[in-house]
């Protein structure tokens, strides 16, 4: 196998489409079968790379409203992409402690959807830079402290519409911490980026998510630049 690490802009619309049909079987299989599909022979040179992944299920409840139904996935890239991919559908659909196991007649009415991640950067350790070293529609975040740590994706500030200090408290939240965490030079803030495609309906298209613009339309502001 392909050892190279997997950089999330250099993946295709074609090959994210490979990765969002790939989950959608391996949860099919798992939980109707129970069997964990190996790596299909078709797999892209690309995708045999090294990559860290997550998978989100969204669960339609209207017109155009999603729930979340399960997310689960890796942060460092330990194995082929495209096997972290099957690995992280498998524990979004049924380890995800939020949620009851996926149920086989929920597979059409759950939207699929792979963000495959850039390595992490860490941040400034002074909290007066933190929130002018990242971008919103761009970056997601990491904090760690000691046993703690927490992520939380690039798309989540554009769907609450958050600015970058709320952003970073939340993470700090999400990592069981006080909200401004941050604000401690021994508390670690990472960025990363992430390449995101999701399907429109259920084992429908897949599309590219452009979260900058997202958050530009639906939030009715730009962007935060960094300095």
């Amino acid at each position: 196998m392909c050892s190279s690490y997997v950089d999330p802009e250099d993946l295709t619309l074609e090959e994210g489409t490979f990765l969002v049909r790939l989950a959608r079987r391996a949860v099919e299989n798992y939980i109707i079968r129970n069997v964990v599909i190996e790596l299909p022979e078709d797999t892209p040179q690309k995708l045999r790379g090294m990559g860290a992944s997550f998978v989100t299920l969204l669960k339609i409840s209207g017109a155009e409203s999603h729930e979340l139904r399960g997310c689960i996935g890796y942060v460092k890239p330990v194995e082929p992409l495209a096997l972290n991919v099957i690995h992280a559908a498998i524990a979004a659909a049924t380890e995800d402690p939020r949620f009851p196991p996926l149920e086989p007649r929920e597979l059409t009415e759950v939207i699929f959807e792979v963000s495959v991640l850039s390595k992490m950067i860490e941040i400034s350790r002074n909290p007066k830079k933190r929130p002018s070293e990242f971008l919103i529609g761009r970056d997601g975040l990491m904090v760690e402290y000691g046993f703690y740590s927490g992520l939380l994706l690039p798309e989540v500030p554009v769907e609450y519409c958050w600015d970058n200090e709320t952003f970073l408290a939340e993470t700090c939240f999400k990592a069981g911490l006080s909200p401004d965490c941050w604000l401690n030079e021994r508390v670690k803030v990472f960025r990363f980026s992430a390449r995101t495609f999701k399907e429109v309906r259920p084992g429908g298209d897949v599309i590219i998510r452009d979260f900058i613009k997202e958050y530009s339309t639906n939030c009715g502001q730009s962007v935060v630049k960094l300095r």
